[in-house]
């Protein structure tokens, strides 16, 4: 067997059986490219690769300081291509199904409240298109708890104003419905027929909702960077990007009680163990409650 034949039919597989977005398929390469780089400069084939040969890379990736994360998706990485070799009957198992995973680490994140939220809005000069516009783009992070990448891609096909949902395209081309409050659907109204009109948009690009002043959808690293000044200008001193918002949007979810599987379809989490994320930070919030209002907690 080959690396490269492989890896190339690997390609093929994502696309065609998985229908995995061009990110993905990329993402998932570069994982199996360090893979058949390692093992090529030790000759050993695909169909040769044995479970000390992956702890052995495992143990090259901690030496170079490679994050745990990082690490855990390489594996599912290296994981899905030994599959797809298997479901090809060019391997009876895969040395990768038991390769221990590194430890998660365990970190919370910056999670901004409802206040947060009203500070950072309250930056923006309403009269300013531009200005407008990212209040806008605040107000459907927060309440509808997409991924930046989602926002920048809504279509105007994609808004369903009339059932107060909205169609998203989330990783791997998976689409799910999400639920848009009122108000958000009154500033997106407001933003296309008073604000987006003016803009001279570019062919192809007046499908997308959000424009910039050049005529073309906004980049991700946009909304980063107007996020991060008006977080700044609003005095808040935490960590904030556009999954400050996701998270504080599942947060709010969570602690007010809504089921966990209802906020996994709304996220677009494969697995509602990445969901559970929401509970730790609950039982944490509960945790800081009674230590701060009980009087045994405060007893040294």
């Amino acid at each position: 067997m080959d690396w490269n034949r492989e890896i190339r039919e690997f390609k093929t597989y994502l696309r065609l059986e998985k229908g995995l977005a061009d990110n993905s398929i990329q993402a998932y390469l570069r994982d199996v490219d360090h893979l058949a780089s390692f093992m090529t400069e030790r000759g050993i084939e695909p169909e040769k690769v044995k479970l000390d040969d992956l702890q052995q890379l495992l143990k090259q990736l901690n030496d170079l300081g490679i994050a745990p994360t990082s690490q855990r998706r390489m594996i599912a990485g290296w994981r899905m291509f030994f599959k797809h070799l298997v479901v090809e009957d060019a391997l009876k198992d895969s040395p990768a199904e038991m390769l221990d995973l590194p430890i998660r680490p365990q970190h919370l994140p910056d999670v901004l409240t409802d206040e947060d939220i009203t500070k950072i809005q309250a930056t923006f000069d309403l009269s300013l298109p531009d200005q407008y516009r990212n209040n806008v783009i605040i107000e459907v992070l927060y309440g509808c708890g997409l991924r930046v990448s989602e926002l920048v891609n809504l279509k105007m096909s994609n808004l369903y104003a009339d059932e107060q949902m909205l169609q998203v395209i989330g990783k791997g081309n998976k689409e799910r419905w999400v639920p848009i409050n009122p108000r958000a659907l009154d500033l997106i109204d407001t933003y296309i027929h008073n604000v987006r009109v003016h803009y001279d948009i570019k062919p192809g690009e007046e499908k997308f909702i959000f424009i910039n002043r050049l005529g073309r959808h906004l980049s991700r690293n946009y909304v980063f960077m107007f996020l991060q000044q008006a977080a700044q200008n609003a005095g808040i001193n935490k960590h904030v990007s556009p999954h400050s918002l996701r998270h504080s949007f599942a947060t709010e979810l969570v602690e007010n009680g809504a089921d966990l599987r209802a906020v996994q379809e709304m996220l677009g989490h494969e697995s509602i163990s990445t969901t559970e994320i929401y509970t730790h930070i609950t039982r944490d919030a509960l945790r800081n409650t009674i230590a701060s209002y009980h009087p045994h907690y405060k007893k040294t």
